[in-house]
């Protein structure tokens, strides 16, 4: 594999490495000094200051500040990347035509230009997820206490759909919340939540019982489950799940403002 980076290169060295790599559909990253300047669905600018730019041959691209997991401004998939040299600085687009909008990127100083040949498969094997503990316990209901029965998944109410909703031995309605991990007293009270709402809904007199479902809890988590009157289940999330593709993340979608 052939990586090709360039450290404090002069803008047109900068230039040539940027047209060689969208050329290859490689992965291309500039770090330096910029500014940045959005317009389409609306209209943003930043100014000056030190920032990761990330282009990727699908023609995302991104840019990245020392804060936050999410770019501070972005182009989806399906934008075309161009670079030029401009009133002595580089400048860096990425247009798109459905909706018509430009990122517009400008170097006055390049640290380090770096083109990837980046390869490997495109999805995402997740192991171990909620989806995989909820088939488990409808496969083996046993697993939640001996006798239960489940009804529905995702079942509504007033506070929010319940994982799994079912009838214990004795014909009273359960909650189970699951948990793929070690969990606190937010899912505690998450569990009392739904219960309380489930309580409005059956008849006076009915008790309805809560189960969280988790590999482990923390001990102020155990002492409000018992407060409530809920009661904790360990159980592990299988270790095979399925095959997911790799997406958008659902926290910058095209659409979410910039």
């Amino acid at each position: 594999m052939s990586v090709t980076t360039l450290h404090r290169p002069a803008h047109r060295d900068a230039l040539a490495a940027l047209s060689a790599a969208f050329d290859r559909g490689e992965l291309v990253t500039v770090f330096g000094r910029c500014t940045v300047e959005y317009d389409g669905r609306a209209s943003s600018s930043l100014g000056p200051g030190d920032r990761l730019l990330i282009l990727k041959p699908d023609g995302t691209a991104l840019v990245h500040t020392d804060e936050q997991r999410t770019p501070v401004n972005w182009q989806p998939p399906g934008s075309e990347h161009r670079a030029a040299v401009r009133d002595g600085r580089l400048r860096v687009r990425s247009e798109r035509e459905n909706p018509d909008e430009t990122l517009d990127v400008r170097f006055d100083r390049v640290e380090q230009v770096s083109a990837l040949p980046v390869t490997g498969g495109r999805t995402v094997d997740v192991y171990g997820s909620e989806e995989d503990l909820r088939q488990r316990i409808l496969e083996n209901p046993e697993l939640v206490e001996p006798g239960f029965e489940p009804a529905a998944t995702e079942r509504e109410t007033a506070a929010g759909p319940v994982d799994v909703f079912g009838h214990d031995d004795e014909g009273r309605p359960v909650v189970v919340e699951l948990k793929r991990r070690r969990v606190g007293p937010d899912a505690a009270g998450q569990l009392g939540r739904y219960v309380e709402a489930l309580a409005r809904e059956v008849p006076d007199g009915v008790d309805v019982r809560g189960i969280l479902v988790a590999p482990s809890v923390t001990d102020r988590a155990r002492e409000l489950l018992a407060e409530k009157g809920l009661a904790h289940v360990a159980v592990e999330p299988p270790a095979g799940g399925s095959a997911a593709a790799a997406g958008e993340p659902s926290s910058a979608t095209e659409d979410d403002e910039r």
